[in-house]
């Protein structure tokens, strides 16, 4: 049995809906009141939200192009507008049959019964997403949250106040603030909202502030999804040709001005081909941006603070005698697409998730040399490997461990609402998205009914030699 949880810190006041504790109490309560919502009920809130997406797709597309000073609206909507569309889609045409209870087999020495599972809400779900795709990983936990029967508070990133601002309109137009409400505020509004009692607390950003929110939700004991990041390994191996990997790298790599939480980090060459392929990358760079400077195809840095890491990144490379490569101008926001050759060891680009437009590049000798370059480092959320031999591709897979895969490509893992998408170690814990979210979301309650004869029982006690006999019989029983 469990302690009750610790009271909720107060909140600020969020104009027209009270404060924020105010408005988890009334979200716990109702949870805790009447059974579950009905899949009907599930579905119209899903598609609340898709009409949500559907109406108001120019505004939402203006207010994170507004935040990040430049954010190409492409972009926008079809890495967020999109995949947030067929996650509701995915959850509405499979959720009859996710929350059908299952039948589970019940062993012969308890027979007559039976025995299943319900996935059942948990309750008040809280999501703390993050400034680099604010819609996206704001609705794609939502959706599962709400596929799941929950109740949902979402606090977006205070880097997108302007986005933060307009979901937190919407949600409350389209939907039932009993049912989803958004909580907008800075850094002391997050932290307040990672001590609140949630029935789960699902965070994305980095691994720094990770573990701070855990460490937040501990006192609650608040089970906790943590989706971070790490240094995403692109692997091409021998036998597959540089400029195809160059192609794909480069797109995963510079799309979104490299603020992509599975972005490549750094990419692995067979030694000796390390030029070739940066020449390679940059050729195609130059064919999705001709000009960098004011190009609206090519998204902005989020701020100056990220800017000037970004760029004190690149000078403390420059000045261990890497060989830096270039394409366009730093201006107007926006960092130059750059791809690093023999950075130092021990620099920032090598030691720390870059998340920006800059690629190092380094070689290795053999599969094994790089396999085991992987595996020294943390485990991270995302590999990517190049060849066309399946035995490679197996002896790669088998060597390392990250949170998701793709295979001659980038990101695409992502985008698969049939897969889990999730870190490892340091790179997260938990996964969700579709079935694996709901299920994440949910608590798989074990029912066991017992038939009319209660056979277990009847052996006693007091204990006698029907006991006994029974005894030596099961312990017999083959393993």
């Amino acid at each position: 049995m469990t302690s009750a949880p610790s009271a909720p810190l107060a909140g600020p006041e969020i104009s027209g809906t009270g404060s924020m504790d105010i408005l988890f109490r009334r979200m716990r309560e109702a949870s805790r009141n009447g059974p579950p919502p009905s899949v009907a009920d599930r579905k119209a809130v899903l598609d609340s939200l898709a009409r949500m997406l559907r109406e108001n797709g120019p505004a939402i597309i203006a207010a994170i192009s507004d935040d990040f000073k430049g954010r190409s609206e492409t972009e926008t909507r079809l890495l967020e507008i999109v995949p947030a569309l067929g996650a509701i889609r995915h959850a509405k045409r499979h959720l009859a049959s996710w929350v059908r209870p299952q039948r589970r087999t019940v062993d012969w020495a308890f027979q007559p019964a039976r025995a299943w599972i319900r996935h059942e809400p948990l309750g008040v779900v809280g999501i703390i997403s993050p400034w680099n795709y604010p819609l996206l990983l704001s609705l794609s936990p939502l959706v599962d949250a709400i596929a799941a029967g929950n109740r949902v508070l979402l606090k977006p990133s205070e880097l997108t106040p302007a986005f933060a601002d307009l979901l937190a309109g919407l949600i409350a137009r389209y939907t039932d603030p009993g049912r989803i409400a958004v909580i907008t505020g800075g850094v002391e509004v997050a932290r307040a909202f990672s001590g609140l009692p949630f029935d789960h607390l699902l965070f994305t950003g980095s691994t720094a502030v990770g573990r701070q929110v855990m460490a937040a939700a501990a006192p609650n004991l608040t089970p906790v999804t943590l989706e971070l990041g790490g240094k995403s390994p692109a692997l091409v191996c021998p036998d597959y040709p540089l400029d195809k990997a160059a192609g794909s790298i480069a797109f995963g790599k510079f799309l979104n001005a490299g603020q992509t939480c599975v972005a490549p980090d750094y990419a692995l060459v067979p030694a000796g081909r390390e030029r070739d392929f940066a020449d390679a990358v940059l050729a195609r760079v130059r064919t999705f941006y001709p000009d960098v400077a004011g190009n609206p195809h090519y998204s902005a840095v989020i701020s100056e603070r990220h800017r000037e890491r970004l760029l004190a990144a690149l000078a403390e490379a420059e000045a261990g005698g890497a060989t830096i490569l270039r394409h366009g101008e730093d201006r107007g926001g926006r960092v130059a697409p750059s791809v690093v050759l023999n950075a130092p060891p021990g620099c920032l680009l090598l030691r720390e998730e870059i998340f920006g437009p800059i690629l190092p590049v380094a070689g290795y000798r053999d599969l094994e040399e790089a396999r085991a370059g992987i595996a020294r480092g943390e485990r991270p959320l995302a590999l990517y490997c190049f060849t066309g031999d399946r035995r490679t591709e197996q002896r790669v897979l088998d060597g390392s461990l990250s949170g998701g895969v793709t295979v001659n490509g980038t990101l695409l893992h992502v985008a698969q609402d049939g897969l889990p998408f999730g870190g490892v170690g340091a790179s997260g814990m938990g996964a969700y998205h579709g079935i694996d979210g709901f299920r994440r979301l949910s608590h798989a309650r074990a029912v066991h009914r017992i038939g009319g004869i209660n056979g277990f029982e009847r052996l006693g006690p007091p204990w006698g030699r029907l006991a006994d006999w029974a005894a030596r019989l099961l312990t017999r029983r083959p393993v």
